[in-house]
């Protein structure tokens, strides 16, 4: 479809469409659009970037009807708190010229504001699985009018363990139902997912994870260690012209502290961090920075590779090489959006280059190789995790293992094998004044047949 006037959509989603200022839908929209409004259940495969949430949400808006009932018609999963913002929000806007309800529920806030808002009834609950099965478990949430179920970015939910309350939540939700579910990768959990709970399920794949974007430079470091890393970070960003807005993705929240500190002296103004032990005002403030450009650069896990459509990010830097190829896509993903030109570079150590490889593997392609400035100090000092590890044998202070704790539940100890029979002469009694055998004693009547 080359334009929106070709959906079959209300005058109200069209005027919401129009304010805007969209046009021309996307691949995965123009695909998804009549195949989820035939109500089969879809699993669609795009990458980050390209109008995932619109693509579900359009055709499901199109059939919510106006409605009193308190309980929810529609329930989207998604596994980050700040996805759950973002998804609202975007629900809101295409939701303009129409009467639809929608709250958002997520962790790390009063349960109990959240039990409210569904009291006063909702058409669409958007929400991360924990908290979602929490509500459910205390009745405050009830499915039983669920008729469309939408799980996005389900590799992501499935990688952070949520695959537990999810097979919980489908347990609990009205059998005829039209199961949604988009990913960037196909996973064999994902098939797993499909062929226990969906029926004839269609598949729409727009771009293959492993497709680099067109529109994004690649480029890439040898670097030998964490702190070289840093001082090649500080130099790059000095040209602030040139870096306007860069996201730093890190291996975790401990590098991702770490680096922050060594920026923070040169970059104090300017830089910011996230990861998934800040508290959640925390993390939607720097977001908020970030994304009005008050921090020029924002440090982060993979928490901020998926579902978070941030804007104008000039440079994404792979601080550290993923493990996982496929997150690679995700992180470079957040730049080069909306057919704008952006740029990645790519960090690498001696330990990380089968990673890299992996990543070329993916992508059909090799990751052009950048020269080490000269005016950059390599440094030499390690990160506890770098550092080589010291045996030492003969270390009089150090404790043998003949000293480490065994078993909680060990053999007993000879002298604590003996059966404890009573005192010499309870048993001397006992032999004494033994009941005789009658002929009511089985063992008696035994002995008899015998003879």
């Amino acid at each position: 479809m080359q334009s929106f006037d070709e959906f079959k959509i209300s005058n109200q989603l069209r005027s919401a469409i129009t304010d805007l200022g969209y046009t021309t839908p996307t691949p995965i929209q123009s695909q998804a659009f009549p195949v989820i409004s035939s109500g089969k259940d879809v699993l669609g495969i795009a990458q980050t970037g390209t109008g995932k949430t619109f693509a579900y949400m359009l055709p499901i808006l199109q059939t919510l009807t106006f409605s009193k009932e308190k309980h929810p018609r529609v329930l989207v999963l998604v596994p980050t708190r700040e996805l759950v913002v973002q998804v609202v929000e975007e629900i809101k806007k295409f939701s303009k010229y129409s009467n639809n309800r929608v709250v958002g529920v997520y962790g790390g806030t009063n349960i109990n504001t959240q039990k409210a808002l569904l009291e006063e009834g909702q058409d669409i609950v958007v929400g991360t699985p924990g908290r979602l099965y929490d509500l459910i478990l205390s009745r405050a949430l009830q499915l039983k009018l669920i008729k469309k179920l939408v799980i996005d970015e389900v590799d992501v939910m499935l990688d952070l363990g949520f695959r537990f309350q999810l097979t919980n939540i489908f347990d609990l939700l009205p059998t005829r139902r039209q199961n949604i579910m988009f990913s960037a990768t196909m996973t064999e959990d994902i098939e797993d997912i499909i062929a226990k709970f969906f029926i004839a399920t269609e598949k729409i794949s727009v771009a293959l994870s492993g497709t680099p974007l067109e529109n994004i430079t690649q480029s890439s470091y040898a670097v030998p260690n964490f702190y070289t890393k840093a001082n090649l970070l500080g130099h790059l960003l000095k040209e602030a012209t040139t870096f306007k807005k860069v996201l730093v993705f890190v291996a975790n929240k401990r590098s991702a502290d770490r680096l922050f500190e060594e920026l923070q002296e040169l970059y104090s103004e300017e830089i910011c961090v996230i990861h998934s032990n800040k508290t959640q005002n925390y993390r939607m403030r720097s977001i908020k920075q970030f994304d009005e450009g008050i921090n020029r650069i924002l440090v982060t896990t993979d928490v901020m590779a998926r579902g978070l459509d941030l804007s104008e990010i000039t440079h994404v830097i792979n601080f550290d090489t993923p493990h996982f190829p496929e997150n690679y896509m995700h992180r470079i993903g957040r730049t080069g959006r909306a057919e704008k030109n952006g740029e990645s570079l790519l960090f690498y150590t001696e330990k990380e280059i089968d990673d890299k490889n992996a990543i070329e593997t993916l992508m059909n392609m090799e990751i052009k190789q950048l020269s080490f400035p000269g005016d950059v100090e390599v440094s030499k000092r390690l990160t506890p995790e770098e550092q080589p590890k010291v045996k030492e044998p003969d270390n009089p202070h150090k404790q043998s293992n003949e000293h480490e704790p065994g078993a909680s539940f060990h053999e007993k100890a000879e002298k604590n094998k003996k059966t404890n029979v009573g005192g010499s002469y309870k048993r001397m009694i006992k032999a004494k004044y033994k009941k005789p055998k009658t002929r009511g004693d089985k063992n008696y009547n035994k002995s008899k047949r015998r003879k």
